[in-house]
């Protein structure tokens, strides 16, 4: 499914980590998958409330919790940078989705990083 919203589609996700050598890049475009999989789900299901975003944004937060295997085993990990990296990018989701009153420590409440 294509991106409609374009604030979305121009939106460099992770930029951040793709310049700091520290982060695979491979694994760097995992964590980018991750974030545009759940703008899919939010354009295919439009949440009607902040409890429904949580929902799909808790799904996304478990993904980057496998993920973040996946970068520790490639001797990375989701350290400071990475964490307020993929932190914001989950506020930016749910600003340019209209929920702009998202706590983003509620949108990530599961991690494990």
């Amino acid at each position: 499914m294509a991106i409609t919203n374009e604030r979305v589609a121009r939106h460099a996700f992770l930029r951040q980590l793709y310049t700091d050598a520290y982060f695979p890049d491979h694994l760097v475009d995992k964590g980018r998958a991750i974030l545009l999989r759940l703008c899919e789900r939010i354009e295919a299901d439009l949440p009607s409330d902040l409890a429904g975003l949580y929902g799909l944004a808790h799904a996304s937060t478990e993904e980057f919790n496998l993920l973040e295997a996946e970068f520790a085993a490639d001797g990375s990990e989701f350290e400071t940078v990475a964490r307020e990296e993929i932190a914001e990018n989950f506020r930016f989701v749910a600003s340019a989705y209209g929920f702009a009153d998202a706590d983003v420590e509620e949108l990530i409440a599961p991690r494990d990083w």
